[in-house]
């Protein structure tokens, strides 16, 4: 196993995480009914080849993965790593409901410490609150108790919001984004990562293959180009590698579903390192991202031109969302777990709040039908939440 710099804390952490969004289940509709026997081999099996950082929440497997992460680090393993875990501060009405989710999950851990912790989720509609309730002041305490090892946040929106987030509180530690080589200009991104590590900050890379989209060639146009490229590597692979080869980031977490995907995860990370991409694989790696992202549903690049929409609509936070679940192939599953998210968003910033004024569309540098794209994004949705669930 390869081992990385983790920002400014001193911790080592291995090239590959473990993420517990998607260990696997007995029943594919049914996230809760975690197969246990196999979740825990496959834990296990990464610890035993070097893994040390495995990334949990409250909400992973309807609230079932943390109690399992527990019991899969038992007879020792609980020292052979660090554990990274959420507050679910979209489901907190108050700042005192803090201290009762960490103890719930202390709990469900097995664990009288968590080294790593994150606000889970920040965006621009729980930024207010996570200041307004002064949860830095909370985590201070925690840290400074001992509960607490490092603190830091995940993220899902724009730039702007993820620098602002950054700048307001100088404690943070580390902190966890969406990054791949097809989503390299989404939501923190290209410059969102150099911005977090100028500033000290390690960097946690979640979807780091797009949910699994890019471990296939769903067309034969990219499976040509996955059989002629300058190394052999399998598309999962190629994609960590992307993330790997740049030296700002700390770990790239794989939420891994059968033991073959572990194995051969942790085999990509052997091989890894910043900066050992050749030249021509950097130029293989930007021609699949084109190929791609040709495939996406809406060809937003989340640039923001269209923004400020006059009905406070967040056209390219919806964008990013669509072209997230609905990926290169239409998968029920993705989008009801995609409109949980959706429907978060308050109904003036949805899409339905469109009155076809125009004014994005004149803006926008790649000429896309704005007001088309966003009824399609709400018919795709539906008129109200799906099931609870949390994801990132």
């Amino acid at each position: 196993m390869r081992y990385r710099t983790f920002g400014q804390t001193g911790f080592r952490p291995s090239a590959l995480g473990f993420g517990c969004m998607r260990l696997p289940v007995l029943s594919p509709d049914d996230s809760s009914q975690i197969d246990e026997a196999l979740a825990i081999s496959m834990i296990r099996y990464a610890i035993d080849h070097g893994v040390n950082y495995v990334d949990n929440a409250y909400g992973y497997h309807r609230g079932k993965s943390e109690a399992l992460l527990g019991r899969a680090l038992l007879d020792g393993y609980r020292d052979k790593v660090a554990v990274a875990t959420k507050l679910p501060i979209y489901t907190m009405k108050e700042a005192s409901e803090a201290d009762k989710y960490f103890e719930e999950q202390l709990a469900r851990l097995n664990t009288s410490h968590i080294e790593f912790y994150l606000l889970h989720n920040v965006n621009s509609e729980l930024w207010p609150k996570v200041k307004e309730w002064r949860l830095f002041d909370w985590a201070e305490k925690k840290k400074a108790d001992g509960k607490i090892g490092h603190f830091g946040f995940s993220f899902h929106d724009s730039l702007s919001c993820f620098k602002q987030v950054i700048d307001y509180y100088p404690g943070w530690e580390f902190c966890q984004v969406q990054y791949n080589y097809v989503d390299e200009h989404t939501q923190a991104g290209v410059e969102g990562v150099k911005y977090a590590a100028d500033r000290g900050l390690g960097i946690v890379v979640m979807e780091p293959i797009r949910g699994g989209m890019l471990a296939n060639a769903p067309t034969d146009a990219i499976k040509k180009m996955f059989d002629n490229a300058p190394v052999r590597r399998t598309p999962a692979g190629w994609a960590l590698q992307w993330v790997w080869n740049q030296p700002e980031i700390s770990i790239a977490l794989s939420g891994m579903s059968t033991m073959e995907q572990v194995i051969e995860n942790v085999r990509s990370a052997e091989d890894s390192g910043s900066g050992s991409l050749r030249l021509e694989e950097v130029e293989f790696l930007g021609s699949l991202s084109e190929a791609y992202k040709g495939l996406l549903a809406v060809p937003c690049t989340s640039c923001s031109y269209c923004m400020p929409c006059p009905q406070g609509i967040h056209i390219p936070e919806i964008f990013a969302l669509y072209n997230e679940v609905v990926g290169f192939e239409r998968n029920e599953q993705r989008i009801k777990a995609g409109a949980t998210w959706y429907h978060r968003m308050p109904p003036d910033h949805q899409a339905s709040a469109c009155v076809e004024c125009g004014q994005c569309e004149e803006k926008c540098p790649q000429h896309i039908s704005i007001r088309e794209a966003l009824k399609n994004v709400h018919s795709a949705f539906g008129a109200g939440p799906s099931q609870p669930g949390a994801g990132c």
